[in-house]
Order: C-alpha cells, then structure tokens, then sequence
C-alpha cells in the first residue's frame, strides 16, 4: 500500500489482481488507475469516493497479500494468505 497525497487529494494506492482491478475501475468512479505505478496491477483510491469502510478494508487485505506472495520467499511470509482472515 502507498499512501500520498496529490495536488492536495490524499490517495491510498494498492495492488489488485488484473481482473479485480479492471472491474473496480469500471464499477467505481473513485477508483482510477494505480498513481503512478503499473496500470493493469495497481489501483488508486480517492478519498472522496464511493467505497465503504469494509470494501477498503478487503482491498487492502488482498494487496498484502497479493504483495506478499509476489515479493516473499514463502518461509518468510508472515501469514499464510490461504487461512488469513478465516
């Protein structure tokens, strides 16, 4: 997760699996590409927007561990992203 702020705007960049981040886009005005970062992986959320307290909750959840799994060598991951959150 980054965190900016932009031309005054605070903005929550995250990871979203290709697929989950195009549907975002799509369905929420507030959602744009990720700042910044690789479009098709990434997506920025604006403080202003349509997304409730959980849903931003669950998009941070998943870029974790979307994160985690990409950039860790499984026997230093902090949490097993198969039961995380069960």
């Amino acid at each position: 997760m980054l965190q900016t702020e932009v031309t005054g705007e605070p903005l929550v960049v995250l990871k979203a699996s290709p697929e989950d981040a195009s549907f975002l886009r799509e369905h929420h005005s507030h959602i744009t590409p990720g700042y910044h970062m690789k479009k098709k992986h990434w997506i920025t959320l604006h403080a202003d927007g349509d997304v409730d307290k959980q849903m931003v909750d669950d998009l941070v959840t998943e870029s974790y561990l979307l994160v985690v799994e990409k950039n860790l060598p499984r026997r230093e991951w902090p949490v097993n992203p198969e039961t995380f959150g069960s």
